[in-house]
C-alpha cells in the first residue's frame, strides 16, 4: 500500500472520532486540532491496527503528533 492509499484508509477511519469535524492536513493534531483525549487516541490507534493488520508500539504513538506523521508510521509499518 502506498502512501495515498494509507492516507485514503485512514481518513475514512478518522471520520467517527472526528467530532468537530476539523479539516484533515498532514499538519493537523491530535492532541490541539482534534481534541482527542487518551482514550479517543487509544481506540483511534486499535481501529487504525485492526485496519491495517499492524502494531504501533507505545514508543512510536507518543512520537506521534499530527495526522501527516501517523500516515508516514503506517506506511512505513505496512512495508515492514
Amino acid at each position: 500500500m502506498d502512501r495515498a492509499e494509507v492516507d485514503t484508509t485512514i481518513r475514512s477511519l478518522i471520520e467517527p472520532f472526528n467530532k468537530k469535524e476539523v479539516a484533515i492536513t498532514d499538519s493537523t493534531t491530535f492532541a490541539n486540532d482534534l481534541e482527542f483525549d487518551s482514550l479517543t487516541v487509544m481506540d483511534f490507534v486499535a481501529e487504525i491496527e485492526d485496519a491495517f493488520d499492524i502494531i504501533i508500539s507505545m514508543n512510536q504513538q507518543a512520537e506521534i503528533e499530527n495526522y501527516g506523521q501517523l500516515v508516514d508510521a503506517v506506511t512505513k509499518l505496512q512495508a515492514d
